[in-house]
This record gives structure tokens, sequence and C-alpha cells, in this order.
């Protein structure tokens, strides 16, 4: 199996791509992967100017001899490209398997919104130097590979999934990569804001979605939250619930994804 990697916002190093590649040599034979040149460039903020992070994402995500497609990593600049490079995706595109969370969320909303199959929110490439790394890797591996699914957070039941950073899907919200979330569970997790913004997200969130026959949101970890002066004086938790019952969406506990190594995979659509 080829698994085609690209960074559609912030670069990766060569020598994070070599220990990946270790990793899959050693723990999963018969699974190759191929890192585009592109994850490595470096252009302002990101992997490289907006066309050429587009060009390598169309390039292997149309490429039959590719069965997967893996986004190296979060950052910044999906948003930048994700509605006309998936414009120009073709038939070989929609039999991968494609998996990424945070930034990377902006082309997995895109996708599914379009009518993609197989779809995941889970770890990456990047995710490799976290304490616990390495699992998160193969977690990874063993979804786009078809194999055992282990490390799996899905919808009770049969029921439809989702998962996003929370900042980036109150972002997407109202634009072109909006995805149709009826009757879908929405999880959302978050890293590195205040509690206010965390609270502003979560109304622009629940707001939009009052009404909109959403089955119900879990919340994932939020993970070093900033320090606000003053103190906010409610947690994520308490944050979620209040914008729940405010706009009648069921809150249905928590869920483990989040920005850290035991972050679990999250089949879009049905599990």
């Amino acid at each position: 199996m080829r698994i085609g990697v690209v960074a559609p916002s912030s670069p990766l190093s060569a020598g994070t791509a070599d220990r990946v590649i270790a990793i899959a040599a050693a723990s999963c034979p018969g699974v190759t992967l191929h890192f585009h040149p592109q994850c490595f460039l470096a252009h302002n903020h990101f992997a490289g100017p907006d066309e050429v992070r587009a060009d390598a994402f169309v390039d292997y995500a149309n490429d039959p001899e590719i069965d997967a497609i893996w986004f190296a990593r979060g950052g910044y600049g999906a948003c930048r490209i994700a509605e006309t490079a998936i414009e120009r995706l073709g038939d070989a595109a929609r039999g991968k398997a494609y998996l990424g969370y945070s930034d990377a969320g902006f082309l997995l909303a895109g996708l599914y919104r379009a009518g993609f199959p197989r779809l995941a929110h889970g770890p990456m490439p990047q995710d490799v130097h976290r304490d616990g790394g390495d699992m998160a890797v193969l977690r990874a591996l063993s979804w786009l590979a078809g194999c055992s699914p282990v490390g799996m957070e899905a919808a009770p039941g049969d029921g439809k999934a989702v998962a996003f950073n929370l900042t980036v899907f109150s972002q997407l919200l109202g634009t072109a990569l909006e995805p149709d979330l009826e009757d879908h569970v929405l999880m959302l997790e978050e890293v590195s804001e205040y509690m206010y913004r965390i609270d502003r997200s979560m109304f622009h969130v629940a707001s939009n979605f009052a009404d909109r026959g959403l089955s119900g949101i879990r919340l994932g970890r939020c993970s070093d939250v900033l320090a606000n002066d003053p103190d906010f004086g409610e947690t994520e938790e308490q944050v979620v619930r209040f914008w729940c019952r405010h706009a009648g969406i069921p809150y249905l506990g928590r869920a483990d994804i989040g920005h850290d190594a035991d972050n679990k995979i999250v089949p879009f659509g049905s599990s």
C-alpha cells in the first residue's frame, strides 16, 4: 500500500519524515510512505506558496498509484487552498482515504461536503514528536491501511460523527467548505486558546446549528489553555454545556480527542 503525505499548511522537517518512515517500515509490512517534496518547502508561514501546496495535494490525490492521503501536520494555510483544490479532484481521488486534524480540518470538511466517503480525524506525522508519538503514528497507519480499528472514537451505535478543532470549525461555517451535519455527532477539541475565545467560538458554532438537526456535541480535550486576566471563571466543559443548552443542542459528554498523542481516530459519517 502506498500512502502519500502532503503538507497543505505548515512545513515538515526531513528528520520527521525519516522517523515516521522508519516506524512504518518496522511495524507495517507492505506499507510505503511517500512524502511529497513540497512538505519540506518553506515560504513565509507555509510549506511552499499556495499554488505549490495546492498542486501537491491535487497531484497525489489524483494519482491512481497512491492509495491514501495523510496530511503531514497542522499549523495554518489549508483554508487558502481547500476550495479550489477540491474542485480539481477526479475519480481516483474519491477512492482514497484521507486522514488528519487541526488545520487539515478545512480540507476534511470540504471533502466531506463533496461526498468523499473515507475521511477521518486522527494523528499526523508531526505527532511523532509528542510523548507517546510512535503509538499515535501506528494508530494512524493502521486506519489508513485498513487494519484492525484500534483507537477509534465513534458516535454511539450506528450514528454519524465528525471531529474538528473548534477554532477551525467555527471559521469554516458559512463558507463553501461547510458540510451538512444533520443527524451527526460533532466532536470538538482545542489547543492554546484563551477561555474567552473558546466561549466565542462555541457561541458561533452553537448559534449556527440551533434547529439544524445536529445529534449532539461531544467535547474533546482543550489543552494548553492560555492564562486570562481576569480569570474567565468557567471551564471549557461549562462553556460548551452553556452554549449547547442555549441552542437546544444535546451535550453528549467528553470525547477522547485532542492535540496530543492520545488523539483517537474519528471516521467521518458512520464508522
